[in-house]
């Protein structure tokens, strides 16, 4: 099993940060009893820029939940045909070689599901086994890349698509102004990515996946995730979340990597969800790491924010593009998020 290649897409809409925080400072400014919070979260954030599918104005006249829906299912599939296709086109496949296609988002809704509108809009095989995923957040992403490759385990001369879409903009909520908002209103941005995964009766040259595993936390569900509202999605983002981090992941990763006969120093590249500064700092308190070792995730958050399940395919796209790993050399993909859990996917190159 191996990832055959990855790709992304964005809306083209492209805001320097103090941009944004300028326009939530108008809009907020009033109502907040510290307005100067922005400029604090602001900084903490390390983040230049992020996408939005919209204009910034727009967000002014967002009010509705099916507003909001109707607006990610349009932009959903166009940044997810331009993902995918992009994707094929690395993987040297037309849509037609695709044997199953699993979309991620926990930013709209769509039913019939993104996948089935994409079938006759890039011309996917009427046969194509489609498995839309709700609820995993962050750690779609991961988590994806882990249920094409069982598929594709069981179908060795087969390809499955892992595609992600998240609109984070089209969440937004103006009069909540709790701090997990604030957060979240300066971090999350919008984009899509997608990743072909191939059986081993297929060539490709891209990394093998070796092994996977899914690990749940009892009682965590407070942790992070949505409450669902009249006007759609409001987040929900402990302050716990950077501890959940630092007292499982190191064990975990420890844990499993011993199951395959290896141990942490034998992982040479590092390819993880960006979250956010506390949570890349917490991953490196977690794994002993420096931030050069977590240099892609870095440099992913501060160009373009937290795209939740996205943003770990993004971190894998400049793995696979920019800074390949030499041959044979092992490398971990892993994420964490609602439930609260983490997905690990052991890759070598």
């Amino acid at each position: 099993m191996r990832i055959a290649s990855v790709a992304s897409a964005f809306p083209e809409h492209y805001y320097d940060q103090q941009v944004l925080t300028e326009a939530l400072k108008n809009d907020w400014r009033h109502r907040l009893p510290n307005p100067d919070i922005l400029d604090r979260l602001d900084e903490s954030m390390k983040v230049e820029g992020r996408y939005l599918c919209r204009t910034i104005d727009f967000y002014e006249n967002l009010t509705t939940w099916g507003q909001a829906n109707n607006e990610w299912i349009e932009h959903a599939l166009t940044l997810g045909e331009k993902a995918l296709c992009k994707a094929l086109h690395g993987a040297g496949m037309k849509p037609k070689d695709l044997s199953a296609i699993y979309v991620t988002s926990v930013t709209g809704i769509a039913a019939p599901s993104i996948d089935a509108r994409l079938v006759n809009r890039i011309g996917l095989s009427t046969n194509i086994k489609r498995v839309p995923i709700f609820g995993l957040g962050c750690v779609a992403g991961a988590a994806g890349i882990a249920r094409a490759a069982d598929y594709v385990h069981g179908y060795p001369d087969q390809a499955a698509a892992l595609l992600s879409i998240e609109l984070c903009s089209l969440t937004l909520q103006r009069d909540d102004l709790s701090m997990a908002h604030l957060i979240s209103a300066m971090l999350f941005g919008d984009g899509a990515a997608a990743t072909i995964v191939v059986g081993s009766n297929r060539k490709s040259d891209g990394p093998e996946i070796l092994a996977t595993k899914s690990i749940f936390y009892p009682h965590t569900e407070r942790v992070m995730g949505w409450d669902i509202s009249e006007k759609g999605f409001r987040i929900v983002l402990s302050p716990e979340v950077p501890d959940t981090v630092v007292k499982h992941l190191g064990k975990d990763v420890d844990a499993f990597l011993a199951e395959q006969g290896h141990k942490r120093s034998d992982i040479k590249t590092w390819v993880m969800h960006t979250g956010g500064p506390k949570v890349l700092e917490a991953t490196a308190t977690a794994l002993g790491l420096t931030e050069k070792d977590l240099a892609a995730s870095w440099e992913c958050l501060r160009k373009v924010g937290n795209i939740s399940s996205t943003s770990v395919l993004l971190v894998l796209e400049d793995v696979y593009m920019n800074r390949r790993p030499e041959p044979g050399s092992l490398s971990i993909l892993a994420a964490m998020g609602p439930g609260f859990c983490s997905e690990l996917v052991l890759l070598r190159w």
